[in-house]
């Protein structure tokens, strides 16, 4: 037995990164200069891991602006441990154009940092860039008893009794890691085909057509789609936009003032979805004046009380409500501060009436319009999020038209700080998702409103979409898209209810978007087998996990001492593992919460805990 006692951390990206910059953060005060081995298990370079890998194309990158990246907590993080602070991504660009901070990079990535700026938006390799520094940081804020294991390798299976030492099994390594806590950082997952995909798949198999299940877009060949053919492509979020870049300017074509000129080695894009338009473009300007007031209807008090009521949480009817007000509360305290000419009514008055309003009221609608003359001025959550809905046009020529109206309307607003009550809203969805991590599995509907409305592509991407649909490379099919086999003529056919009756027929489809969870049907291995192990799954597919320190909970309800998870996989899932600084991280927080405990545990453990027999019958 090893005189250290060992943590396993599974997945190497900048989850897994997270909790070894906390580890380091709180070992001072939790664990001393005891001695710790860490294990860290993934197929890919650490600190990347494998959605920001450098190996990737150099035309993709990130939504979100340098400014607005950043690994290291601060102040507005709800966190146990001492905030440790550190550059945001163009503030480090900075650093290493000055020398004062000395990487290792390809020289593309290095002439890239050359030329950031604060508001460009990066590629995913210099992100890849900064991660793996931000890794070395936190390996070298180590105490010196704590080392650092990098296992090259997929992680297959955790086995153990749950009052001993866990074993690890990674693909191609003899033996079993023996770990006393293991932390799975795992990110997205890949999975088996549901009983549509399979279906259609098996369609495409006997009628030598292309099918593209729900796949990670970089990792997904597109070679099979040729030039010139229709494709049809099932997903309009940021699937889309990577699949759109990848195929077009990955082809050879190119973007010049404003006009798409193609190479001839491009297929046709013909893009539906759900709601039938892209993911609203991220606002291009920065905040000025007074900090919108955060959490007033919808912060710890309220979640708490919440939580606390007898019964399961019904997200619809007991959280949406108060998000619905606090979103309103912040856009319409932007507009009578910044922009008192377009308000009817006295700000104080107006917001005595609103805080006894009942959202979704004839009162509070009636407020509303007495108070804010415009209707672009008042905020319409259910048009933001379903704008095409009652939309109908006569053809597919004049749906074109009108998406591109859309689409370019779309632009000019979130590009216009006259519109700034959008951006309070956007810092206000930020603050909402941290709150309802707090709240377990809520469903599927709230995760698809904020990455519609906070999560969309940078404004020149949305450019260069109107440019390719002006050059007829993309086509829009509208909303409500379905997709049909036709078995008589091997084609699929996709139909959409913004233009009643019509078709559009390819002998390719693509799904724009990552699979699912599913516990059924999930390719990992090493998930998979904790289901199997007794840990309990929620109504929509994610791991259970304790909300407060990511333990996994098992069937019983009763969370696992030594096995933890964080992440996309499970039901306390954040919008990412890094944030927008000042924005109270809630991934930060758990992180924290999930290295205090495990140092916590590793601190206390007993001789007699570490002398658990490993025979195969303890480990099954």
């Amino acid at each position: 037995m090893s005189a250290a006692p060992a943590l396993v951390v599974i997945g190497a990206g900048p989850r897994g990164t997270g909790v070894i910059e906390r580890i380091a953060a709180n070992a001072a005060e939790l664990y001393g200069d005891r001695p710790l081995d860490i294990h860290l298990v993934d197929p890919y370079p650490p600190g990347g891991g494998r959605i920001w890998r450098q190996d990737q194309s150099p035309l993709l990158r990130m939504n979100s602006k340098a400014e607005d990246v950043t690994m290291f907590t601060d102040d507005t993080v709800e966190l146990d441990g001492p905030v440790s602070p550190g550059p945001a991504l163009h503030t480090w660009a900075e650093d290493v154009r000055e020398g004062r901070t000395a990487i290792g990079a390809d020289p593309a990535v290095l002439e890239e940092i050359h030329g950031l700026r604060a508001q460009g938006f990066p590629s995913r390799r210099l992100q890849s860039a900064y991660l793996r520094w931000v890794y070395e940081q936190a390996l070298a804020a180590l105490p010196p008893g704590i080392t650092v294991h990098e296992h090259t390798g997929v992680a297959l299976r955790v086995s153990g009794p749950r009052d001993g030492r866990q074993r690890v099994v990674i693909q191609g390594r003899a033996d079993p890691l023996v770990a006393d806590l293991v932390v799975l950082t795992v990110g997205h997952l890949d999975a088996e085909p549901d009983e549509e995909q399979a279906a259609l798949g098996a369609f495409a198999a006997r009628h030598g057509l292309v099918h593209l299940p729900p796949a990670f877009t970089a990792d997904t060949d597109l070679t099979a789609l040729p030039a010139g053919a229709p494709v049809l492509v099932r997903g309009f979020g940021l699937a889309f936009i990577d699949l759109m870049v990848l195929l077009t300017e990955g082809r050879g074509g190119r973007h010049e003032n404003g006009l798409y000129i193609p190479s001839g080695h491009e297929p046709v894009l013909y893009v539906g979805s759900r709601r039938g338009v892209p993911y609203h473009s991220k606002i291009g300007y920065p905040w000025h004046g007074v900090q919108p007031p955060l959490a007033r209807y919808f912060g710890p008090d309220q979640v708490e009380e919440i939580l606390h009521r007898p019964g399961p949480v019904d997200f619809r009817r007991d959280l949406w409500p108060l998000v619905t007000k606090e979103l309103g509360h912040l856009h319409y305290h932007r507009l009578f501060t910044a922009h008192p000419g377009r308000t009817a009514a006295d700000r104080r008055d107006f917001e005595e009436k609103y805080a006894v309003a009942d959202p979704g009221s004839p009162e509070l609608a009636a407020l509303i319009a007495s108070a804010v003359p415009d209707p672009a001025d008042r905020l319409d959550l259910d048009a933001l999020d379903h704008p095409l809905d009652g939309v109908r046009h006569a053809s597919y020529e004049a749906l074109q038209d009108g998406l591109r109206a859309y689409i370019t309307a779309d632009l000019h607003r979130r590009h216009d700080p006259r519109y700034s009550p959008d951006l309070a809203v956007f810092l206000g969805l930020l603050s909402v998702y941290g709150r309802l991590t707090r709240a377990g599995d809520i469903g599927e509907r709230w995760h698809s409103f904020f990455s519609h409305l906070a999560s969309g592509p940078p404004g020149f991407r949305l450019r260069e979409l109107l440019a390719l649909s002006q050059a007829g490379i993309v086509r829009f099919l509208g909303a409500g898209m379905t997709v049909e086999s036709d078995e008589e003529n091997g084609v699929f056919r996709a139909r959409g209810a913004t233009v009643p009756g019509a078709s559009t027929e390819a002998r390719a489809l693509v799904e724009a978007r990552l699979p699912a969870p599913s516990p059924r049907r999930t390719r990992s291995t090493l998930v998979r087998g904790l289901y199997e192990d007794g840990a309990a799954g929620t109504d929509t597919g994610l791991l259970s996990v304790d909300p407060a320190d990511g333990r996994i909970r098992g069937r019983d309800g009763r969370p696992h001492p030594r096995r933890f998870a964080l992440g996309p996989h499970t039901a306390a899932r954040t919008g990412g593992a890094f944030t927008r600084p000042r924005t109270g991280g809630p991934a930060f927080r758990q992180n924290d919460a999930t290295a205090r405990t495990a140092l916590t545990f590793l601190r206390d453990l007993t001789p007699a805990s570490r002398r658990t027999p490993l025979t195969e019958e303890a480990v099954r």
